[in-house]
């Protein structure tokens, strides 16, 4: 019994992870697979954080779909290691495709489209190069040799860097720019090129386009992505005798002599004990429990954040794209991507339009984007499309930091003994992805078990 009220304790080792987001998910699933007992605390009724499942459609035809359009790539080892970890097979629930990248074009641009074959590094970008269409050759030439001078250097560049002046120096054409390289460092860091890491842009291109001969292929959900991770992740857990707490919000968390004592709204002063905490929140959650060390809060505090938005429209069965997943990027367009869900998953006629980052969608309600979308993706199709039948916007406003360079992130290790981090702002050489947030939480549970 402790004076801030009653406690638990066991003989085995027991850790308190507070956030049940894929990075808290995946310290639990390290942590437990090695017989450490964990409780993992999420304030909301279901797991996932924000990359979760939603429920959307009409009120006679519900449909359960993901709060964002997420893409997973071949180079996400660790991502893919603890799906089959807790038995969820990524062959079975993520749609395999090489990289292909289609824009059809418009009246003032030809149509652009890249597709990089399945071949040992650097084979694939050569040959998807050479093969791409709308782009010049010596554009070509100026982006093989820029990936070689890049692997010269040890992948390894100056950190006030941005993607933007990283491509430049490089001499990068301005079609492969607005095509390919921009894109990819959108949808990798959701930060624009003119404000983005070249470092951290980087390291996703030493794993991706230079890695091994799958590394670049997307890995498109083909299940909701509580059946892709979070849902086996939990039984994972709760079989080897850990235990999931929804709808727990962690009000506060403190030393107590060598342990940590751990309170959750609405429990009085009933307080548990652990030998160990992983904060791996969101990170002005995390802002708010650390506000005790300011040290630690500050720089959680201090990053600021980009919205994702996913507009889902629900067209007959029969609409169907070319590709599962098509560029809509126009002169004056809003759309960015737009992915066939019937393709993916088999739900037929739903469409997922992306916008990452901030941008001229943010300043329009769900009813104009739907309008201006379904315009934008007719003439990218130059056919009509019967009107949609249904339509939900899903806006996340905090979705990711944006990962600017020279970026300070904090790294799992806290040097408050017992005290750790994860999550996709903590530092684990990636930017805000789910492999990022994976790999911090595996970084957490692995400097638990060395000691």
């Amino acid at each position: 019994m402790s004076a801030h009220g009653q406690v638990q304790s066991d003989a085995r080792l027991r850790v308190a992870i507070v956030g049940g987001g894929w990075a808290g998910l995946a310290a639990a699933v390290e942590l437990a697979s090695a017989g450490v007992q964990v409780t993992v605390f999420e304030s909301a009724r279901q797991l996932g954080g924000r990359a979760r499942s939603v429920e959307v459609g009409t009120a006679s035809a519900p449909l359960r779909v993901d709060n964002g359009q997420h893409i997973l790539i071949g180079a996400y080892c660790e991502t893919l290691r603890l799906m089959r970890e807790v038995g969820a097979d990524p062959e079975r629930l993520l749609l395999r495709r090489p990289l292909e990248l289609h824009h059809p074009g418009s009246a003032a641009a030809p149509a652009f489209s890249l597709r990089l074959p399945r071949l040992p590094a650097p084979w694939h970008l050569a040959l998807g190069l050479l093969g791409a269409r709308g782009v010049s050759l010596a554009e070509k030439i100026a982006a093989a040799r820029f990936m070689r001078r890049l692997e010269a250097r040890r992948w390894t560049l100056p950190e006030d860097e941005s993607v933007a002046a990283l491509l430049q120096r490089e001499r990068q054409g301005p079609r492969l720019r607005r095509y390919f390289w921009e894109p990819l460092c959108l949808s990798a860091l959701n930060t624009p090129a003119a404000d983005a890491s070249a470092q951290v842009f980087v390291n996703v291109l030493r794993d991706s386009l230079a890695g091994a001969s799958d590394a670049t292929d997307l890995l498109l959900p083909a299940a909701d992505l509580d059946r892709v991770f979070a849902a086996p992740a939990a039984s994972f857990v709760v079989a080897r005798g850990g235990a999931i707490r929804l709808a727990s919000r962690v009000r506060a968390i403190e030393p107590d002599g060598s342990q940590w004592l751990v309170t959750v709204d609405g429990s009085g002063d009933q307080r548990e004990r652990f030998d160990q905490v992983v904060v791996a929140t969101a990170a002005p959650a995390a802002a708010r429990l650390l506000a005790p060390w300011p040290a630690l809060a500050g720089p959680c505090a201090a990053l600021e954040h980009a919205p994702i938005g996913t507009l889902y429209l629900g067209y007959p069965p029969e609409v169907r794209l070319p590709l599962p997943m098509l560029g809509l990027e126009q002169a004056a367009a809003l759309g960015q991507w737009v992915f066939d869900r019937g393709q993916l998953c088999g739900t037929a006629g739903v469409l997922a339009f992306v916008f990452s980052g901030s941008g001229a969608w943010e300043a329009h309600d769900a009813d104009e984007l739907a309008r201006r979308l379904h315009r934008e993706l007719e003439s990218a199709l130059g056919r009509a499309l019967p009107t949609p039948t249904w339509r939900q916007l899903i806006r996340e406003r905090r979705a990711t930091f944006v990962c600017r360079p020279g970026l300070a992130r904090p790294g799992c290790r806290t040097g408050i003994p017992g005290l750790w981090l994860a999550g996709d702002f903590v530092w684990a050489g990636y930017p805000s992805t789910l492999e990022g947030a994976v790999r911090s939480g595996v970084a957490a549970a692995h400097e638990i078990l060395r000691r």
